[in-house]
């Protein structure tokens, strides 16, 4: 007995290129995808940039304020040396405090 055609066709699964199936598989995603209005987009960017702007800011002082207290610990400054010393210990307090709370 011969078989036909059309059974052997069926009993093979075509395999399909992998690049082909991740390009259709993304593309399906995209679709389910809920995509911003134009108002929504321009709201959440000018949020991104507004935060963005905050902690360049803060991050600023806070080298400017580690810079100062390492140069007046190289030269001597017995006031820039207390500071240092209470910067420490206050971040030696707040890393032992974070600790014992878990």
């Amino acid at each position: 007995m011969a078989k036909s055609k059309s059974s052997a066709a069926t009993a093979t699964p075509r395999n399909e290129n992998p690049l082909v199936k991740y390009f259709n598989e993304t593309r399906a995603e995209l679709r389910k995808v809920t995509w911003p209005t134009r108002e929504e987009a321009t709201n959440l960017t000018i949020i991104i940039v507004m935060v963005t702007i905050v902690v360049a800011i803060f991050l600023g002082l806070l080298d400017f304020l580690f810079q100062e207290v390492v140069s007046g610990i190289i030269i001597g400054n017995w006031l820039w040396i207390g500071i240092a010393v209470l910067l420490f210990l206050g971040g030696a307090a707040a890393f032992y405090f974070n600790g014992q709370q878990e």
